[in-house]
């Protein structure tokens, strides 16, 4: 390279794959503090003439920051796999193309969503509490509380793209009857073979009682399931003809059964908080454990900070994806910031012929079709 490629880092991803930049010759600068910038200091580097900017969830990337980019910025290589933070319209205007490090997370999340089910079901942070609080004096069959098994009983996954499917295969192994509902797209391969692996292990005896998966309306996945797991993208009202914002409101909530429990692993405003929080307070349903949320961090005046209602709601700072393979591996086939690395390589080395639209880790690659 003649000139050094410069690159800003609005978070440390880890040395493992900051280091493939180095030892390329990039000039990499790296924001040192764990929090978010400000977005004036990002605007600031990019003004600057930097190539590269890797980002996170954190990071509102919009039309004042591609513009203070023109002619320069080449490149936006985000550390996740969704991009809400991203103005899609303003960066195909400014012809910036971004990437995004999906399916490397997909275990990680769907194993995170499925251990929040138990921890709910189970009532692991109320015992917990009991026991450190030296309250557990005595054995009881059912006192001061039980909670309840996982195995055998029914689960909605809302959503069965990658993550969905994944958790979809992590439920079968505790032989729970599994009811999928997607707004955009239905995979009946993968169920018809997760049905055929069901009937093998109750034919060779593995499995007690005989247990189905289908795909169904959310009307039904909502009225019959004991589980309810999100794992569909944010869509707002007029982006497309399925929306998901506020998908779970006051009426898909007094839907459910009032033992249900809610796990939201997908995108925040998929919620209603305010109804979520009353749901719970007004005993509609059972129980919630949040990851994601319409603010983040959650603000210290949200419902869901309700103590009358903590026995109940798990709250989660946005950690699905938070094991040390996925997130810092800086292979791009493991790890989000070895994938995150690659795809700003891609385009700032030209890989793929320099065919932004064969790269696989770019997003918005409609803005470069011929």
């Amino acid at each position: 390279m003649s000139q050094k490629l410069r690159v800003f880092a609005t978070c440390d991803i880890g040395d493992d794959a900051l280091n493939i930049l180095r030892q390329k010759g990039y000039d990499l600068e790296v924001y040192p503090q764990p929090e978010a910038p400000p977005k004036s200091l990002i605007v600031e580097k990019v003004k600057s003439g930097i190539d590269g900017l890797i980002t996170t969830l954190r990071d509102p990337i919009d039309a004042e920051v591609f513009a203070a980019g023109k002619g320069t910025l080449k490149v936006v290589a985000q550390l996740a796999v969704g991009f809400d933070n991203i103005n899609r319209a303003d960066a195909n205007k400014y012809k910036i193309p971004f990437t995004h490090t999906a399916d490397v997370l997909t275990e990680a999340t769907a194993e995170f969503a499925f251990f929040l089910m138990g921890a709910l079901a189970r009532k692991l942070w109320p015992a917990e509490h009991l026991t450190r609080n030296n309250q557990w004096g005595y054995w009881h069959p059912y006192l001061p509380f039980l909670g309840d098994e996982v195995t055998g009983k029914t689960v909605a996954v809302i959503g069965t793209g990658r993550i969905g499917l994944a958790l979809i295969k992590k439920c079968a192994g505790l032989d729970m009857n599994i009811l999928c509902f997607d707004p955009a797209y239905e995979n009946h391969e993968y169920i018809k073979a997760i049905q055929e692996t069901m009937d093998l292990r109750f034919h060779r005896g593995i499995s007690r009682e005989k247990t189905s998966i289908r795909y169904t309306s959310l009307q039904e996945a909502l009225r019959t399931a004991d589980f309810i797991s999100l794992h569909v993208p944010l869509v707002r009202e007029g982006e497309s003809g399925t929306p998901t914002y506020h998908l779970i409101n006051e009426t898909t909530l007094r839907a459910m059964k009032p033992t249900a429990m809610l796990i939201n692993t997908s995108r925040g405003p998929v919620v209603d908080e305010i109804a979520l929080a009353r749901a719970l307070r007004e005993n509609w349903i059972a129980g919630a454990a949040l990851d994601v949320y319409a603010k983040e961090p959650l603000p210290a005046d949200s419902p869901l900070r309700d103590p009358a209602i903590a026995d109940r709601c798990r709250l989660l700072p946005h950690f699905a994806s938070a094991a040390r393979i996925t997130r810092l591996s800086p292979d791009p086939n493991k790890g989000m910031a070895g994938r995150c690395v690659q795809g700003l390589i891609d385009v700032l080395e030209g890989n793929y012929g320099g065919d932004i639209t064969k790269m696989p880790y770019v997003v918005n690659k409609e803005a470069f079709a011929k």
